[in-house]
C-alpha cells in the first residue's frame, strides 16, 4: 500500500467576528422586508432561486422560506423555482449535500403547501463531461479553453430559465452574490445595480431580471445567521458546516448562469467544483477533505492527476482537421486537434477501473452507451476517408 502523503493539518473558523454580530440584525431586518415587499408586487413573474448548496445560497433560500411561511396562504400567489446543477461530475460530498436537501426543501414545501418547487439540472446527454472527453476526444479544459462552463452549467440552466420565462411571459432571478466576495463582485454588482434599484438585467435573457438581496452582507454575517438558525425544511446546517471545515477554506462553485460569471468557475480561489477540473493545478477540494475522505478519493484525484499530464501530450492528440476553411474540433491555444481514439479508449478504461476501485457511479449507462456510438461513428469516418484516399 502506498504511502499517504503528508498533509499540513488546518482549520477553517466559521465563528462570526464580534463587530459582525452587532450589525447582522438590522441588515437581516432590511433583507427580510425587501422579500416581501418584492414578492407582494402586482406582477406575477415567477421567482427562479439559484441553489448551489452553499453557504450563500442556502441562507437566500432560507429567508424566502421564511418569507413564504410567514405570509397567509391566499397571499402566496408567486410561484418560487429552486434550481441547482448537477455536472455530473461534481465533487461527491457537495453533490451528495445538494441532492439530500433538495429532496428536503420538496418534502418540506408539500408538506407546508407552499407553492415552492426544487429541480436540479444536469447535462444533455450529447454535453456531459466523458461524452466530450472520451467520445469526441475533447482536451480536459484550461484557462484558454474552458469548454466544459457553457456545456455543463449555462446551458442547463439556462434553459431552465426559458421554460420558467415561457410560462409566464417573464421571470426574476434570485442569486446570493455578494459584493464582498470580491473587488471585481463589487464593481460589477454595483454598476448592476445603479440609481439604487432593486432588479438589474440579466446579461442574457431580455424578460428576466436578476435581485441579490444579500449583496451587503459580509462572509461573518452569512454565517451568523446560519449558525443561529435552523433551515425551515427542517434538520440543521451541519453538513453544511462539516463540509466548509473539512474543505480547509474552500467554496461552493456557484450557479454559473452566464459566460459573465464563467471566470468564477475554476479559479485558482478555493471552491468546490467537479472532480475532474483540470483548469486549476492542484484540486484544493478533495485533497484537502478530512483524512478519511482523502483516502477514499484518492483514486479519483490521481486519475485526475493524469488527464492534466496528458492533456498537452502531442502523442495523445490528432492533426487539427478542417471542414471548408473551419476546423472540425474547437481550437485550444498550441494544439488543437482532439485526443486520438487510442487515448479516448486508454481514459476509458481507466477510468472503469477507478470506478470498480471506488464503487462510485463516475460513468452512467447512457454515457457508455453515447461513447461507443461517437466511437463507431468516428470508425465509420475514418474508413470512408481511408479509402478515398487509396482511390485518389
Amino acid at each position: 500500500m502506498p504511502v499517504m502523503p503528508a498533509r499540513e493539518s488546518k482549520t477553517i473558523a466559521i465563528q462570526p467576528e464580534a463587530a459582525s454580530l452587532a450589525a447582522t440584525p438590522a441588515k437581516l431586518a432590511r433583507i427580510r422586508d425587501e422579500l416581501r415587499d418584492e414578492y407582494k408586487q402586482k406582477h406575477r413573474a415567477p421567482w427562479i432561486i439559484a441553489y448551489s448548496g452553499g453557504k450563500d445560497s442556502t441562507l437566500l433560500l432560507q429567508l424566502v422560506f421564511d418569507m413564504l411561511l410567514s405570509l397567509p396562504p391566499e397571499e402566496r400567489r408567486r410561484s418560487v423555482h429552486v434550481v441547482g446543477n448537477d455536472t455530473l461530475v461534481e465533487s461527491p460530498l457537495v453533490v451528495s449535500h445538494l441532492r439530500d436537501s433538495v429532496v428536503q426543501i420538496r418534502r418540506a414545501a408539500e408538506r407546508l403547501d407552499l407553492p415552492l418547487r426544487a429541480a436540479i439540472t444536469v447535462p444533455d446527454i450529447d454535453q456531459t463531461f466523458w461524452v466530450n472527453v472520451i467520445g469526441r476526444g475533447y482536451p480536459p479544459p484550461s484557462r484558454i479553453f474552458r469548454w466544459c462552463t457553457d456545456r455543463m452549467k449555462i446551458q442547463p440552466t439556462s434553459g431552465y430559465i426559458l421554460r420558467r420565462i415561457n410560462e409566464r411571459g417573464k421571470a426574476i432571478l434570485l442569486i446570493g452574490a455578494r459584493k464582498s466576495e470580491s473587488t471585481n463582485r463589487r464593481r460589477a454588482m454595483e454598476k448592476r445595480y445603479r440609481k439604487g434599484k432593486r432588479l438589474s438585467k440579466h446579461p442574457t435573457h431580455d424578460k428576466c431580471m436578476v435581485f441579490s438581496p444579500l449583496a451587503d452582507l459580509d462572509t461573518d454575517e452569512v454565517w451568523t445567521i446560519l449558525l443561529q438558525t435552523r433551515p425551515p425544511w427542517g434538520g440543521t446546517h451541519r453538513k453544511l458546516i462539516t463540509l466548509y471545515r473539512n474543505a480547509r477554506g474552500s467554496g461552493e462553485c456557484p450557479l454559473v448562469l452566464s459566460q459573465d460569471d464563467a471566470p468564477s468557475c475554476g479559479t485558482t480561489s478555493p471552491r468546490f467544483g467537479c472532480w475532474t477540473c483540470t483548469v486549476v493545478p492542484k484540486d484544493r477540494d478533495l485533497s484537502e477533505q478530512s483524512d478519511d475522505d482523502f483516502r477514499m478519493f484518492e483514486p479519483l484525484m490521481d486519475f485526475r492527476d493524469w488527464l492534466l499530464e496528458i492533456r498537452d501530450s502531442p502523442d495523445c492528440r490528432m492533426e487539427p482537421q478542417l471542414v471548408g476553411e473551419d476546423l472540425a474540433f474547437p481550437c485550444d491555444e498550441g494544439i488543437s486537434g482532439p485526443f486520438t481514439l487510442e487515448t479516448r479508449r486508454e481514459i476509458y478504461d481507466r477510468l472503469k477501473a477507478v470506478q470498480r476501485e471506488t464503487g462510485m457511479p463516475l460513468l452512467s449507462r447512457e454515457d457508455d452507451d453515447f461513447i461507443h456510438i461517437i466511437w463507431r461513428d468516428d470508425a465509420i469516418l475514418h474508413e470512408i476517408k481511408s479509402r478515398r484516399y487509396l482511390h485518389a
